[in-house]
């Protein structure tokens, strides 16, 4: 690993878990260290083009609270440094350190893909959450439009969906939402981790600031589109005695229901998470991991269902009653917010070699 990066979480190329062979950079001297030709140098994103084959992910997780997800993109931009989803990048042989947020797959054709599946005979309707493993709205998404393209083709069709974002751009599709939200079709979630702004920047560097996401949940409000949050991850001594504060801000703003997640760890984030404390928080460093450790029966991270959003033991116990201590104070409803229609979808006419003839 290396030093902090202007605009990025990660610090280094930290190798994939399916490396045969790691190669180490080496300051030989030759550019004259920190004030040579190529110094301060920062990683460019590129953004490549890729023909997915498949676009809706399934899965049976009982605490997860959907069955269908689309990721528009494979890595994030956001950088965000906790993020669960950086292992994926492994699978392509590249970094789940600054790969994961400097090279971005876009998946080009998933909205024709995704018309295709809905219209497929066998095809169980079932809520869709866009931006689940990386964002469906970061920065690249204002010039793509995939995600609003997406949008569409779930509109067309009266497929119900949702979303949870880091990025106050989904505003932009409001005009899209706003009448999907009034047929129940649609609901919106975003992930707000602290409501301080350099705290956020070095945990999450190219994500929307606190403020703007606060005013972005005040938009969709106001619009009518129901508007949820999530204080993830919940991060013990760095962002957790934040808690009370950020469901007192968004509620303010106009959220209508909140939940919370647990610091995360699997697989190469935790490496990745350790330098970042190192380089942000070093006198606070032994303690988080102690306590993330007590959280997790001894280890860095605990997958097992049940546990890994929320942790076990007396902290765990003591951050879930301050929770929902919080949401009745701040008025949050006390009732889950209605599910989503589904019974007004209308499966697209499959493509046809022959073409459309009306």
């Amino acid at each position: 690993m290396g030093e902090l990066i202007k605009g990025r979480g990660s610090t280094g190329y930290l190798p994939g878990r399916f490396e045969v062979t790691v190669s180490q950079a080496v300051d030989d001297g030759w550019h004259g260290g920190e004030e040579g030709e190529f110094a301060g140098v920062l990683p460019r994103t590129q953004v490549r083009e890729e023909t997915a084959r498949s676009i809706i992910s399934r899965n049976t997780s009982p605490d997860i609270p959907f069955s269908q997800s689309l990721n528009p993109y494979r890595g994030c931009e956001h950088g965000c440094s906790y993020c669960f989803a950086r292992p994926s990048h492994a699978y392509l042989g590249l970094s789940p350190g600054l790969d994961f947020e400097t090279k971005i797959f876009a998946k080009t054709n998933a909205p024709e893909l995704l018309r295709r599946e809905l219209a497929k005979p066998g095809y169980q309707v079932s809520p869709i959450s866009l931006g689940i493993n990386t964002d469906a709205y970061q920065p690249i998404e204002r010039k793509l439009q995939l995600t609003r393209r997406i949008i569409e083709v779930l509109a067309e069709t009266r497929h119900p969906f949702s979303l949870i974002t880091k990025n106050a751009l989904v505003t932009r599709d409001i005009d899209l939402l706003a009448p999907l939200a009034s047929e129940n079709l649609v609901s919106v979630h975003f992930s707000v981790t602290s409501l301080d702004n350099r705290l956020s920047a070095a945990l999450e560097p190219r994500a929307s600031a606190p403020h703007s996401r606060l005013r972005a949940i005040r938009a969709l409000r106001d619009a009518g589109v129901p508007v949820g949050a999530m204080v993830a991850p919940v991060i013990p001594w760095v962002n957790d005695s934040e808690l009370e504060a950020v469901l007192e801000a968004v509620r303010e703003a106009g959220a209508g229901s909140a939940g919370y997640v647990l610091l995360r760890l699997p697989h190469e984030v935790a490496p990745l998470f350790r330098d970042w404390l190192q380089t942000h928080a070093p006198d606070r460093a032994a303690h988080v991991m102690s306590t993330i450790q007590q959280l997790r029966g001894g280890k860095d991270y605990d997958s097992a269902y049940g546990k890994r959003m929320r942790g076990e033991g007396v902290y765990a116990d003591l951050l879930e009653r301050r929770f929902s201590l919080a949401l009745k104070r701040y008025g949050f409803p006390a009732k889950r917010p209605r599910p989503l229609d589904c019974s007004r979808f209308v499966a697209p006419r499959a493509p046809s070699p022959q073409g459309e003839l009306f």
